[in-house]
C-alpha cells in the first residue's frame, strides 16, 4: 500500500496570496480540525466508548490517519469507493456503513478484504446471502452487523425481533461473522430498541460484541444509551451552519469554509458572489432552510439563493457592505456535500497556508 499523502510545500508569499485570492476556494484550518479531533476522542476516552469516524465528510487520507493518531479505532465509509482510496493510503480497519448489492459491489470487498480489515452492514437476508457467497469463494471472512432503524425511518430492520432473526441467519452462513448491531442516528428510542435486540439475540445463543451508533447532532448524549460500545460521526471534523444551530461545533472552530469574491453589486441591496451550488451545494441547514451559507465578515448579509456558479446574496440588514472585488468568508451549511464538490483544499495553521491536498475520495460514489 502507497503511505499516506504528504502536503505540498507551503507556497512562497505571493503565490500564498494568489491560491487564496483566486476563488472560489475551499480552505482547512489544521487548528480547528484539532480542536474538534480532541474534543470527540476525549469524549469517547472519557466515556469508554470507541470513535470510528466517519470519512465522508473530509474524504481525505490525512485527516483519517490523524484521526487515527489521536485514538480512534477505525475508520468508517460510506462507499466502496470510499474505502479504496482509504486502504491505498495505509487505513487498515474499515467498516462499511452502507448495503452492498450485487456482485460487482462483492467482487470490488473481496479485493478490500484481502488487503485490510473490513466490517459490512446490512437489513436484508438478500444482502446477507450475496456477501457470504462471494467471500466464501474466495475463502475470506469479514464481520457483519445488522443494520437497525430505531426511529429514523431510513434503512434497518425494522423490530428488534428482526434484528435477531438477521443475526442468526448471519452467524450461520460461511464468509460472515455476527459482529453486532448499527444504527444511525443516535436518538432517544435508540438505546431501549438495542437493549430489546441485544436481549433477544443474546437469547438465541450469539454474542452482540459491538453496538454501534452514529451521528454528528446527537454525539454528546450517546453515553445516555449504554449499549453503545462504539460511535460514528463525520461532520464534527469541519463543523458547518448546522454543527453551530444544533452546538455541536462553534463558529471558531468551523474549520472548512470557502473563499468567494463578490462580483457584482448591481442594487444597493444585493451582492453576488462567484460561489452558487456547485461550490457550497444547495443543502440547507438546521433551523434555516433557506440560507445556503454564513457570511463571516457581514453576519447580516443572507446568502438566499444559488445558481451553478452564483451566490444571491440580500445586504439589506448590513450596515456595512462588500464591494465589488471583496473576498469574503463562507460558513458551507453542509460540510459533506461541500467538500464533495472541490478537487483540493488549501490547507492553513496560525492563518497561513501549509500546503494543498486533493481531496482524494471525492466522487466516489460506487
Amino acid at each position: 500500500m502507497s503511505p499516506p499523502q504528504q502536503a505540498s510545500p507551503p507556497p512562497r508569499s505571493a503565490a500564498r496570496d494568489a491560491v487564496l485570492r483566486d476563488t472560489p476556494v475551499a480552505t482547512v484550518d489544521l487548528d480547528a480540525v484539532e480542536r474538534n479531533v480532541a474534543r470527540m476522542q476525549a469524549y469517547c476516552d472519557e466515556h469508554g466508548l470507541a470513535l470510528r469516524p466517519h470519512v465522508k465528510t473530509h474524504k481525505l487520507p490525512e485527516l483519517a490517519h490523524l484521526q487515527m493518531r489521536a485514538g480512534a479505532v477505525g475508520i468508517t465509509c460510506q462507499k466502496l469507493g470510499e474505502a479504496e482510496v482509504m486502504a491505498a493510503a495505509g487505513l487498515t480497519d474499515i467498516l462499511l456503513s452502507f448495503p452492498l448489492v450485487g456482485d460487482a459491489k462483492v467482487e470490488r470487498l473481496v479485493a478490500l478484504a484481502r488487503e485490510v480489515t473490513m466490517s459490512v452492514v446490512g437489513d436484508s437476508e438478500t444482502v446477507a446471502r450475496g456477501l457470504s457467497a462471494g467471500l466464501a469463494r474466495a475463502g475470506l471472512e469479514v464481520a457483519f452487523l445488522v443494520e437497525c432503524d430505531t426511529g429514523f425511518g431510513r434503512t434497518g430492520v425494522q423490530a428488534p425481533g428482526d434484528a435477531a432473526d438477521l443475526a442468526e441467519l448471519v452467524a450461520g452462513l460461511p464468509g460472515l461473522r455476527f459482529e453486532g448491531l448499527m444504527t444511525y442516528p443516535t436518538l432517544t428510542a435508540t438505546g431501549p430498541w438495542l437493549r430489546a435486540a441485544i436481549d433477544e439475540i443474546s437469547a438465541r445463543g450469539l454474542e452482540v460484541r459491538t453496538v454501534s451508533g452514529g451521528g454528528t447532532p446527537g454525539f454528546f448524549s450517546s453515553h445516555r444509551a449504554p449499549e453503545l460500545t462504539e460511535v460514528r460521526a463525520g461532520t464534527y471534523v469541519y463543523g458547518d451552519r448546522s454543527c453551530i444551530a444544533n452546538g455541536t461545533v462553534a463558529l471558531e472552530d468551523c474549520a472548512l469554509r470557502v473563499h468567494a469574491t463578490v462580483v457584482s453589486r448591481p442594487t444597493v441591496g444585493r451582492a453576488i458572489l462567484d460561489a452558487g451550488s456547485k461550490t457550497l451545494s444547495n443543502d440547507p441547514a438546521e433551523g434555516d432552510p433557506d440560507g445556503r451559507g454564513l457570511i463571516v465578515e457581514y453576519p447580516d448579509a443572507r446568502i438566499h439563493a444559488l445558481s451553478e456558479e452564483h451566490g444571491w446574496v440580500d445586504l439589506s440588514a448590513c450596515e456595512r457592505r462588500p464591494e465589488v472585488g471583496e473576498v469574503v468568508t463562507v460558513v458551507p451549511n453542509h460540510a459533506c456535500g461541500c467538500a464533495n464538490l472541490h478537487d483540493e483544499v488549501v490547507v492553513l495553521r496560525g492563518g497561513q497556508v501549509v500546503g494543498v491536498w486533493p481531496v482524494a475520495a471525492r466522487g466516489r460514489i460506487r
